[in-house]
């Protein structure tokens, strides 16, 4: 990223959105709007989120959380792999639910928002509503 960090992330659309997997349908837009998106970051806030998502042991705090959560994870990103992650984070969690996605990438929530967005809703309306 610090050599050429516009080519850094035009080269990084493809394994966040999986389209190096054969069948993968990711436009053109969506890889330029990534790539803008990267360009918009500045330097030092794209590096020091890099360093911390991947530096970042975030063990105690999921031990902490009391709410219900919904962990989704595609099972071929490639960016955050799932074994290393969503399932080692979902037992952390009391009472989480962990929705896997066959095949899908670490943009799933851009090139699959339908079934993301169905999801999330139908996780919203099982639970109770809350009161003011």
């Amino acid at each position: 990223m610090l050599g050429d960090r516009s080519q850094f992330f035009k080269d990084l659309a493809a394994p966040f959105f999986g389209s190096n997997r054969p069948g993968a349908k990711v436009s053109q837009g969506v890889a330029d709007a990534f790539w803008l998106q990267g360009m918009q970051t500045g330097l030092p806030a794209a590096f020091e989120c890099i360093r911390a998502f991947s530096e970042t042991d975030f063990t105690e705090d999921l031990k902490k959380i009391d709410v219900p959560t919904l962990i989704l994870h595609g099972d071929d990103d490639q960016m955050v792999p799932i074994g290393a992650s969503a399932l080692l984070a979902a037992p952390l969690v009391a009472g989480s639910t962990l929705k896997v996605y066959p095949g899908l990438s670490h943009g799933m929530c851009t090139t699959h928002k339908d079934l993301i967005n169905a999801d999330l809703l139908a996780f919203i309306e099982q639970r109770e509503p809350s009161t003011v």
